[in-house]
């Protein structure tokens, strides 16, 4: 997997480039672990990511260490994230899947 990270002043876009599985995780927290302290803002770009399995899941609700709180967003997502991604709304509603979803950020913003 290739990983393309993009950071403007607090706001860090990280850009996986392949499927996010078990396999992607070290490479992805490597990534995280990478950032900026001062980063506040985490943008997950899944234009390239046509695949996320559990591992995934767990990336975007557990990425960071607590002492460094980011919000997350996410973008791009193909049919097949999402609909996980909305799959783990549905079933873990407590778990902040919902805040992730396309949808919930529109909602936000009105």
């Amino acid at each position: 997997m290739h990983v393309t990270t993009l950071i403007d002043a607090t706001t860090a876009w990280i850009i996986p480039d392949g499927e996010i599985d078990q396999g992607a995780l070290p490479k992805l927290h490597a990534v995280l672990e990478a950032l900026p302290q001062d980063v506040t803002e985490l943008v997950w770009d899944l234009q390239s990511t046509p695949f996320m399995d559990m591992a995934g899941l767990h990336l975007l609700v557990d990425p960071q260490p607590p002492t460094h709180p980011r919000h997350i967003t996410v973008t791009g997502m193909h049919p097949q994230p999402l609909h996980l991604l909305h799959t783990a709304a549905q079933v873990f509603p407590t778990l902040g899947f919902t805040e992730l979803l396309p949808d919930a950020r529109a909602h936000e913003a009105a």
